[in-house]
């Protein structure tokens, strides 16, 4: 009857001791875990058109996933593509006045201006040759002197036209001038800017998704009139999403950048996000009173960046998590990693 009596004692003595192990094993175990509270952040951006015109039409409606490059609006853009074509015209009739240019002149116009002064040195020696005889004349007394002095203005008139008609010959051979076909190039360039200026106008009418991402808002509507400082649609990016939490100073040499974490919502209770850490503020702040803490808020903390695996994009703008990190982890590298087990 005495042994019952001491096994009991034992047996309690052995439950006391399991329990103490167990509470020192959760005790330490606590020890080396963070638990942080904080919101999803998403970036986002206001898409505008760099442009001033009425609105034709807009794609999308608000909760639409879009794709970088997909086309989400557009402006009446008339104007835009008459410019571009006169742009294009101009372009084309610069093009051409350099190559005549550069060509010179034709062989049909050389041999042309040659036939002229064969012409003109023709007239010439007739002039000279009527005004001898008429000086001849004037010395036998058979002319007046006005009939010898107009002879001779004729003749001089001639010697004229066929100088001014070979100084024509030679600057026909000798082509354009060399800064006459460097002014028609500059001229060239500048028509090739106003048609990549026309050109740019017209791709500016056209608002294209800058990356993956949802639609939230849908500012301005077909008809409303469109600017640059104007809003027309609200993108939210989905990748990367990210929680913005506080660590208290204390932790701060305890959490290092790419150290794994869990992330658990109570939209989601049954389900546990991989992430890592990817950012830490370099300057401490207070407490925002926004943050729930267990530590006083009048003790420094610095912002966190928690980035997150969110693949059935559960994790919505503004919800409310818990992170979860494990202390005194191996550094690793703040770069993004494929989203997976951390």
């Amino acid at each position: 009857m005495k042994k019952p009596l001491l096994v009991l004692p034992l047996l309690a003595l052995l439950g006391g001791g399991y329990l103490w192990w167990q509470q020192q094993d959760s005790s330490a175990d606590a020890s080396r875990r963070l638990e942080l509270y904080g919101n999803v952040d998403i970036r986002e951006a206001q898409l505008a058109f760099n442009a001033s015109e009425h609105i034709a039409e807009i794609l999308v409606q608000e909760g639409d996933r879009v794709e970088q490059g997909q086309l989400l609006a557009r402006l009446h853009s008339e104007l835009l593509e008459a410019q571009l074509a006169e742009a294009w015209a101009a372009l084309e009739a610069q093009r051409q006045a350099l190559a005549k240019l550069e060509a010179g002149s034709r062989p049909e116009e050389i041999r042309k201006l040659r036939a002229e002064l064969q012409a003109a040195e023709a007239e010439a020696k007739a002039a000279r040759d009527s005004y001898r005889r008429m000086a001849q004349l004037l010395q036998k007394k058979l002319a007046s002197p006005q009939d010898e002095e107009q002879a001779r203005s004729e003749a001089d008139a001639a010697a004229a036209r066929v100088k001014a008609v070979q100084a024509s010959l030679a600057l026909l051979e000798a082509g354009a001038r060399k800064e006459d076909i460097a002014a028609a190039r500059a001229q060239l360039a500048a028509r090739q800017a106003a048609v990549q200026q026309a050109r740019q106008r017209l791709a500016d009418a056209s608002l294209h998704a800058p990356a993956d991402g949802i639609v939230r808002n849908r500012i301005l509507e077909p008809g409303d009139m469109a600017f640059p400082q104007s809003p027309v649609l609200t993108l939210a990016f989905l990748d990367p999403v990210w929680v913005r939490a506080y660590l208290p100073e204390p932790m701060l040499g305890r959490v290092r950048l790419g150290a794994s974490a869990w992330i658990t919502t109570d939209s989601y209770p049954d389900k546990r996000y991989p992430g890592w850490v990817g950012y830490i503020s370099p300057t401490a702040e207070f407490t925002p009173k926004t943050v729930q803490t267990p530590e006083l808020r009048t003790r420094l903390v610095y912002s966190v960046r928690i980035f997150a695996c969110n693949p059935e994009g559960e994790l919505r703008l503004g919800m409310p998590v818990s992170v979860e990190i494990e202390l005194d982890q191996a550094d690793a590298s703040s770069r993004p990693r494929p989203c997976g087990s951390p």
